[in-house]
């Protein structure tokens, strides 16, 4: 089967949400997604509000209190809100790409795998029942005896040490306290916690999700995703090979994909899009494909969105592809386009502020300017 990037483009916007929007829930949208990245709370906000047709404000803050959604370190080692359901094999498929166990990773964060063993049964013990702050965590370590000389690894704000503990079901984050995050049990917070699975298993769950919400895709674009490219090349075959009639490969204007068997019927159908629509930073139609995905952000512009310190800018995107970024001034929302690219219709620009205005509550004075 032969489909154009500009069908699968506009597949993509269906499949999540973003044309046409949607009245699902936090939790349907986060699974229909694959996780959304929570590394910068407001970001995951916004991302979840612009595709809803009737946006809450604290949306998410609310499924997180609730339950329907945790907040963990998954894939590519950032924050993700994730289902209950979902969240084991999605840390599995993280896991077993043992980064911890590297020499690299030893040398940069100067922790040996067996003390990551130890560590993980103190942190198991720790989190018995309790929700403490960083802060406390490493603190009740600490007086445990043997991770002194961790604390300021623990302390880390940016939890490397940490990551593969929640990779490996040991903790997640609980329930803020005021401003400050605090760590919990999986048991704790997930009902049912069985642990996390073996990755063939996890791999049933996870590849189908994402092929779901950014396919058609090479087994390489997934792994970009989930680990940067760190899985074992043979595993991630063994993966792809495993889900057998459930995948089928495509031509997509010339490249061998994969996409689930049961998209294939849409992905045929699909129309390309007009549609114009202004995405959270760090969104999910951009970092699935990622953004050195020329097909979906030219090469020249790679840096306008993916900036320094990892920072993923609010983009514009338009059929489908990112034709430009936007910020938030005290005085408006700034748009700025791509010169290269189609001309964007004003109309829908206004139309898009106007929804961002419904989802943050900020005015919705729009500033376009080519750049």
């Amino acid at each position: 089967m032969k489909v154009t990037q500009d069908q699968v483009l506009a597949w993509r916007l269906r499949r999540q949400s973003l044309a046409p929007r949607t009245t699902a829930s936090v939790a349907d949208l986060v699974r229909r997604l694959a996780g959304v990245q929570a590394q910068v709370a407001s970001s995951a906000e916004l991302a979840v509000a612009t595709r809803r047709l009737g946006p809450v404000p604290g949306a998410v803050e609310e499924a997180l209190d609730s339950r329907e959604v945790v907040r963990t370190w998954a894939m590519r080692g950032t924050l993700h809100l994730l289902t209950p359901d979902h969240m084991a094999a999605y840390l599995s498929l993280t896991a077993a790409a043992r980064t911890w166990e590297k020499p690299s990773w030893q040398r940069a964060f100067g922790v040996s795998p067996e003390q990551m063993t130890a560590l993980g049964e103190a942190v198991e013990e720790v989190l018995d029942g309790r929700t403490p702050t960083r802060q406390e965590l490493t603190a009740a370590l600490v007086a445990r005896g043997g991770f002194a000389g961790l604390e300021e690894q623990l302390t880390s704000g940016w939890g490397a040490v940490l990551k593969p503990l929640a990779w490996t079901g040991r903790l997640c984050h609980g329930p803020n306290r005021g401003n400050r995050i605090t760590f919990a049990s999986p048991r704790d917070q997930v009902p049912g916690w069985a642990g996390v699975p073996e990755p063939e298993e996890a791999a049933r769950t996870v590849v189908p999700a994402y092929l779901g919400a950014h396919g058609p895709a090479t087994p390489e674009a997934f792994d970009a995703w989930l680990t940067r490219g760190s899985s074992r090349k043979a595993a991630l075959r063994g993966w792809f090979a495993s889900l057998g009639a459930g995948l089928t490969r495509v031509e997509v204007d010339g490249v061998s994909c994969y996409a689930r068997t049961e998209d294939l019927d849409a992905l045929a159908a699909a129309e390309p899009s007009r549609e114009v629509r202004l995405l959270a930073g760090f969104d999910q139609y951009v970092l699935g494909p990622g953004t050195s995905d020329t097909r979906l952000l030219d090469a020249a512009r790679r840096k306008a969105v993916s900036r320094a310190a990892g920072w993923i800018s609010p983009v514009v995107v338009h059929r489908g592809r990112v034709v430009g970024v936007w910020e938030f001034t005290d005085a408006a929302i700034d748009v700025q386009l791509f010169g290269e690219c189609p001309q964007v219709p004003g109309k829908a620009l206004e139309a898009e502020a106007a929804h961002l205005a419904a989802c943050t509550g900020r005015a919705a004075t729009l500033s376009v300017r080519t750049v």
